[in-house]
């Protein structure tokens, strides 16, 4: 396949298509794209109507890839632009409403889509909190399904339900679904105060330190995802990682030791979603649950 032919996936021209993303999977970066074009309905809901930050891998995994917040200049016109305004300047950013625009960013070589907590049209409140367990290289899988459904217990009994998905790495994201009410600072304020309440559980297990040296068996429980203008990685993006990772959402049932987060890929992501018989987050999209005044008192009582 020579670098003039341009292949197009969902009404995309797909530039440079046999470039080789993951060397140890030989996949192309047409791969990639027509990956996205297969599970279009399970990640545009996702990504519809967020501001974006992006890892763009222009020469594939054997090459340097950058994190990309701003839009510049360059971008396919299926994506969308909009003005958020920072602490000191006004950025652009990338809104990816479609299928084709997420085709868009295969097209620009992003190997992963990150999303912002809220949707353009509430940007300051924010429709979602987000925690991340992060393990240290030393702890067991068991051990962070353990922690995963601790604090889905915590947020129970705040009467708040999350879900569950894998990040393409070692741990997991629970994210819990809210009405766009409160803004960054209280979320920002509730997310630290649950952390806080899980590591007071086991602070030999957990920990809000972000610093990896030192917590090595211990899991991070990363709550700064709720910061305005800090992201998460989306349910159903890639990741630049070997393997062709994938970020997928699971069911609390699915969540057990036999369930490998390293077994959700590009190749196997397909086969996945062909064999579901409903979405595993299906009453994520129903949600209107809120945070309600006296939580943060409620939770600092744990």
């Amino acid at each position: 396949m020579g670098s003039a032919f341009r292949p197009v996936v969902a009404g995309v021209p797909i530039s440079h298509a046999d470039r080789v993303i993951y060397s140890d999977l030989g996949i192309t970066k047409l791969d990639v794209a027509r990956f996205y074009e297969a599970i279009g309905e399970w990640i545009v809901p996702h990504v519809r109507g967020r501001p974006l930050t992006l890892v763009h891998c222009p020469n594939g995994l054997n090459a340097p890839c950058r994190y990309m917040r701003h839009s510049k200049v360059w971008g396919p016109s299926a994506l969308r632009r909009i003005e958020i305004q920072e602490q000191t300047k006004v950025g652009e950013y990338l809104v990816a409403d479609s299928l084709e625009a997420v085709i868009a960013l295969a097209q620009m070589s992003v190997l992963e889509i990150h999303t912002w907590n809220s949707t353009v049209d509430h940007v300051e409140q924010p429709d979602r909190i987000v925690w991340d367990l992060d393990p240290g290289p030393d702890v067991a899988w068991s051990d962070v399904i353990a922690a995963a459904r601790r604090l889905r217990s915590v947020l129970q009994v705040l009467k708040l339900e999350c879900w569950v998905k894998t990040t393409g790495g070692n741990g997991l994201h629970l994210v819990v679904p809210l009405a766009p009410v409160r803004d960054w600072s209280e979320c920002l304020q509730f997310s630290r105060a649950v952390a806080q309440a899980l590591v007071k559980t086991d602070p030999t297990r957990y920990t809000l330190a972000f610093a990896k040296r030192g917590r090595e068996r211990q899991i991070l429980i990363d709550y700064l995802r709720n910061n305005r203008t800090n992201t998460s990685v989306s349910a159903y993006s890639t990741r630049a990682r070997e393997g062709a990772p994938v970020s997928i959402p699971i069911s609390w049932d699915e969540l057990g030791p036999s369930l490998r987060p390293s077994r959700f890929s590009i190749r196997s992501t397909r086969r996945r979603l062909g064999r579901l018989r409903a979405d595993p987050w299906a009453g994520y999209w129903t949600s209107r649950q809120q945070i309600a005044d006296d939580a943060l008192i409620a939770v600092s009582r744990l």
